[in-house]
């Protein structure tokens, strides 16, 4: 079990907060608005009710001993900048702060935050992928124009086998597992003699360059 702090419930806040308590982590959720503390206090280990721009507030609280902070207060670049700035004076080891925009998240990123995140543009990005083809099923960033995607196979690659396929040399692509509907299996780093069927779905690793490719083959 890890500790981590979220200072900002707001719906991403909130969401985050939810799935590190359901799974086991321990919580403690700040924010200044008494509503936003009420809907988290059933199920966080600690719920408070405080202005964390305040740094003497912050400072008794103890958050340079867990395991990582979010600075969850995208709604408020002064706010996040303001707060991550005292917490690395606090000597927080791992400080993850929600940006709004590519310029609030550089200065996130000089004045001390270890990964800055992008909620909204990343999950905007993921959908936009995911609508571009009607056998797309999901959409990953990695990063450095790294993807992974989940997609049905194209209607080439039915009855063939991975190795005779030879996508990474042909495509630049790997297989990294294939999902079998019928019967019903997971396949992680399927071999070179696996038959892709017109029932499997398959998780492709690659640039999204190459992936592009194997999208308009469909």
């Amino acid at each position: 079990m890890k500790s981590f702090a979220i200072i900002g419930l707001s719906s991403f806040g909130f969401y985050l907060a939810k799935q590190l308590a359901d799974d086991g982590h321990s919580v403690m959720a700040i924010d200044r608005n008494e509503d936003r503390i009420e809907r988290v206090k059933s199920f966080v280990d600690r719920a408070i009710i405080v202005d964390a721009t305040d740094r003497e507030t912050l400072t008794g609280l103890g958050l340079a001993d867990l395991d990582a902070v979010i600075v969850s207060l995208g709604d408020s670049m002064d706010a996040s900048i303001l707060v991550t700035l005292y917490l690395r004076e606090l000597r927080a080891e791992n400080i993850i702060a929600k940006a709004l925009t590519e310029d609030h998240g550089k200065i996130l990123n000089i004045i001390g935050a270890t990964e800055v995140v992008f909620p909204e543009r990343d999950e905007a990005r993921r959908i936009a992928k995911k609508i571009e083809s009607d056998y797309l099923l999901d959409s990953f960033e990695i990063g450095d124009g790294t993807s992974i995607i989940e997609t049905a196979p194209p209607h080439d690659f039915v009855g063939y086998k991975l190795g005779d396929l030879d996508l990474r040399n042909k495509y630049g692509v790997l297989v990294i597992m294939i999902k079998e509907v019928v019967p019903e299996k997971t396949v992680i780093i399927p071999t070179a003699d696996h038959v892709i069927k017109d029932t499997s779905i398959l998780l492709l690793l690659g640039k999204d360059e190459d992936l592009a490719k194997i999208k308009k083959m469909q």
